[in-house]
């Protein structure tokens, strides 16, 4: 099965192809401005703004399914440049889902748990939600294009962490370079979400894939904690000083742009769907630490150009 892979040096992008490869698909990756050297798996260069030319190549590539991860993800980038937010973020996944359509090729759609407004907490998949960046705007409005354009779609609402390219992409991955340094570092106490690891994420999707599962779910942890106490559990698992994560409430301080304080989702649709638990935090900071000592988090690294 040929699974093309939008996005393949991000951060989810590249454990997703480097999984799906080991588990025996023929994977293409597409990447834009950060080149891979070395992976198992091909890699085609494209520019989603020249989404003609993008999508041509994507159909010359003849996917049997495709997992659109290509996003703008910075919340920074996205409030400072809202048009291309919009189009990388909203405009290219209905395109593509229109395209994916037509060619009656499998189409999934990756989301954000942004979408909601964080007041609530405990949010299912009908909940309506009240994005409050522009990141998170752009976000819904790719999930309604993909919706419109394509009725057979699948959109996975996520929030992810684990080892990347650059070593500084998520939120693990911060707590562990400033652990490792004994830097003083903050977490917030008043902000939760409910994270997968990668690796675990990404395996779930295939899953949800290969079950022909269609619509919006949540797939992310049952369990959900705070990003301090996150960081805390971080330091436990690799003997670092808890003390270095220092508790402070992002509602007290000034931000660029605005975030949602309590991101908390339930998998229990995907859950159901499956037919099992999805894992818990524990479990994937413990993934996250085999692989480290596997040195799986320098091999990616390795991957850059």
């Amino acid at each position: 099965m040929r699974l093309l892979v939008t996005g393949a040096s991000g951060l989810f992008g590249l454990n997703l192809g480097l999984l799906a490869h080991h588990l025996g698909y023929d994977v293409v990756g597409l990447v834009h401005s950060h080149q891979l050297q070395g992976v198992p798996f091909k890699i085609e260069a494209v520019d989603f703004l020249e989404t003609e030319n993008a999508l041509a190549t994507i159909k010359g590539l003849q996917p049997d399914a495709i997992i659109h991860c290509a996003a703008i993800a910075n919340l920074h980038q996205a409030e400072k440049f809202p048009d291309l937010a919009q189009k990388l973020n909203a405009d290219v996944p209905g395109e593509l889902a229109e395209a994916a359509f037509e060619w009656s090729v499998p189409f999934l759609h990756i989301s954000t748990d942004a979408i909601y407004d964080g007041k609530k907490g405990a949010y299912v998949e009908t909940d309506p939600p009240n994005p409050l960046s522009v990141y998170a705007r752009s976000k819904l409005s790719g999930e309604h294009r993909v919706q419109e354009a394509n009725p057979n779609a699948l959109i996975a609402r996520v929030v992810f962490y684990g080892w990347s390219l650059s070593g500084n992409r998520s939120l693990s991955e911060f707590f562990y370079n400033n652990l490792k340094d004994q830097i003083p570092h903050k977490g917030f106490i008043d902000t939760f979400f409910s994270p997968l690891y990668v690796e675990d994420l990404a395996e779930i999707l295939l899953e949800m894939l290969v079950k022909n599962l269609k619509g919006v779910y949540h797939v992310v942890s049952p369990e959900h904690l705070s990003k301090y106490e996150f960081g805390v559990r971080i330091a436990e698992k690799f003997g670092f000083d808890p003390n270095l994560v220092q508790p402070i409430k992002m509602s007290e301080m000034k931000r660029e742009a605005p975030r949602s304080l309590k991101l908390i989702l339930d998998p229990g649709k995907v859950q159901k769907d499956l037919g099992h638990p999805l894992p818990s935090v524990d479990t994937g900071i413990d993934r996250l630490y085999q692989r480290w000592k596997e040195g799986y988090h320098l091999k990616l690294q390795s991957f850059s150009c």
